[in-house]
């Protein structure tokens, strides 16, 4: 797909299913700060058998539709990174969290998506 028709399409994306509030990281940023070795939790709400097919290292899976109910897992007190494929999901995720007393979270932008694009081209994109 050409990547004006894939920015195009996560725009819209990210209007219909994500709001332009959540703070936002770049995958440049967290990578930065992943070689600092900064203690950043980084979270992904994607579904299990996304989680499967690709990764990030570190990251911990709790699928959007859980996380109402697995908020006991995170701490507040830390730096919270959250991506799903292309930052719908993790956009709301980031907006909830905000809700219940997260500070320190953001969401990734692009998601796992860009990460494969810019910083690890050996991840599979789906």
């Amino acid at each position: 797909m050409p990547k004006f028709l894939k920015d195009i399409y996560v725009r819209l994306y990210q209007i219909f299913y994500g709001s332009q509030e959540a703070p936002e990281m770049t995958v440049e940023q967290l990578k930065e700060k992943l070689d600092r070795r900064e203690d950043v939790f980084i979270l992904d709400v994607r579904e299990p058998g996304e989680y499967e097919l690709c990764h990030l290292q570190k990251a911990h899976l709790i699928p959007l539709r859980q996380l109402p109910e697995r908020l006991q897992e995170l701490q507040k007190s830390k730096e919270i990174v959250v991506h799903c494929k292309v930052g719908g999901r993790s956009s709301r995720a980031v907006e909830f969290l905000r809700k219940s007393g997260f500070s320190k979270v953001h969401n990734l932008k692009g998601g796992i998506d860009a990460w494969a694009e810019r910083i690890d081209p050996s991840l599979p994109r789906y």
